[in-house]
């Protein structure tokens, strides 16, 4: 996969990151329930929700940092030792910053 291919799935993978914090924060919005028993259920299920948003900012971090280096032409080579990155691990994981030998010993 090309590099400008691999820039647009990050792109759309970035915008569809930002719609899912977007509806998680209305969801994180909304006001509780007045009764006791669904207050709980709500608890709980906006802790999955703080955790599912947690997660996506973390994912959003990296590719913003893939974006990144994209722009500044060090996309697919490893931030540790400064080797190539497998194209097959770009596919996997097109965010990665780091060879599959350097991500091992992480």
């Amino acid at each position: 996969m090309a590099i400008d291919d691999r820039k647009v799935a990050l792109e759309a993978r970035l915008a569809e990151l930002h719609g899912r914090l977007a509806r998680i924060e209305g969801e994180l919005e909304q006001p509780a329930s007045e009764n006791f028993s669904e207050q709980a259920t709500e608890r709980e299920d906006e802790e999955v929700l703080e955790d599912l948003g947690a997660s996506g900012l973390q994912e959003i971090r990296m590719i913003e940092a893939a974006l990144d280096r994209i722009r500044q032409g060090g996309y697919g080579i490893c931030v540790k030792c400064g080797e190539e990155i497998e194209a097959r691990r770009l596919d996997l994981v097109p965010a990665a910053p780091l060879c599959a030998d350097c991500a091992r010993e992480a």
